[in-house]
């Protein structure tokens, strides 16, 4: 009895362990992606305007999708029976506070009924405003309210929130021009994520050689007639070839500047924000001394006036 007891445990144990390693990679997996889909974003804004028909978009609207997702809580019914739930039902509570929000607008929005497709609005909406990064950083912070809407494990209540909302502050360099009476924003079917984008391997014009040379190598390696003759010549870049590299440098460099400008201007806000608070901070302490310093001659006259009353008596 004693050993089937211990065996019993170590089952029990051995799933836990499965079910938190799985957990970890689901995890881990889901914010690479959304790394991956954030770069091929930015790619693609060098060379045209993101909108609904951009594949890359739609991609990464559906792994963030799945992310706000990642083991969100059922809504219990009078009944006792937990009905799903979607992220906008945790987005609209959580991003609440946040200054000039559009959450009220899409609430109100006419062509849009049903609560995924709110979400999916939502998701245009701040990528076109250039608020999205700051959404989230927002929901984030109201711990209180992710922790009720989220179970144990989700990404939002992990590591890898904090990861999210920086690789995010990226997109806000990208103009977006988004469509809210598309078919995007459709809430009868889910969101499925597209791997295959990240999972082709592209020959990198750095290589030493070229496919084909790869595999004519490894395939003559064995054979005894391999010799130095046989070798094919060095792969050199032609100038076509130069140009192209010195062209995707010069966007990259560009879409850096982009960002850097962006930054900077976010950072003169933050500046006058925190001046802005220092001085009103300095006007209240300063009212604070000026209330101190009435209350003590106000104090002293009642004192005074008390002294004389008891002379009078």
């Amino acid at each position: 009895m004693a050993s089937l007891s211990l065996g019993g445990l170590n089952v029990s144990a051995r799933r836990k362990s499965v079910q938190s390693r799985n957990a970890a990679v689901e995890r881990r997996n889901l914010i690479t992606v959304c790394r991956f889909s954030v770069k091929t974003l930015i790619d693609r804004s060098c060379f045209e305007t993101i909108d609904d028909s951009s594949p890359e978009f739609n991609n990464f609207a559906a792994i963030l999708e799945q992310i706000l997702s990642h083991r969100l809580k059922g809504q219990i019914t009078w009944f006792g029976y937990e009905s799903p739930r979607s992220f906008w039902d945790y987005i609209r509570v959580a991003c609440r506070k946040v200054s000039h929000n559009c959450i009220c607008s899409i609430e109100n929005m006419e062509n849009v009924s049903s609560s995924r497709a709110k979400g999916r609005a939502w998701i245009r909406v701040a990528l076109m405003e250039k608020h999205l990064s700051e959404y989230i950083s927002a929901a984030l912070r109201d711990f209180k309210t992710t922790r009720r809407f989220y179970e144990d494990g989700a990404i939002v209540l992990g590591e890898e929130a904090n990861m999210l909302a920086g690789m995010l502050l990226g997109l806000n360099a990208i103009d977006f021009s988004f469509c809210l009476k598309g078919e995007g924003l459709d809430g009868n079917f889910p969101a499925v994520i597209d791997y295959t984008p990240y999972l082709k391997f592209t020959q990198s014009s750095d290589s030493i050689s070229s496919d084909e040379e790869e595999l004519r190598t490894l395939g003559s390696s064995g054979s005894e007639s391999s010799t130095p003759e046989n070798i094919g010549p060095p792969f050199i870049m032609d100038e076509n070839s130069w140009y192209n590299k010195c062209k995707r440098v010069e966007q990259k460099y560009r879409l850096t500047l982009e960002q850097k400008g962006y930054l900077e201007e976010l950072v003169r806000l933050r500046e006058t924000q925190l001046a802005e608070s220092v001085s009103q901070n300095k006007l209240l302490l300063q009212r604070i001394e000026d209330m101190d310093l009435a209350h003590k001659m106000e104090k002293e006259q009642l004192e005074y006036i008390i002294v004389e009353l008891q002379d009078q008596l």
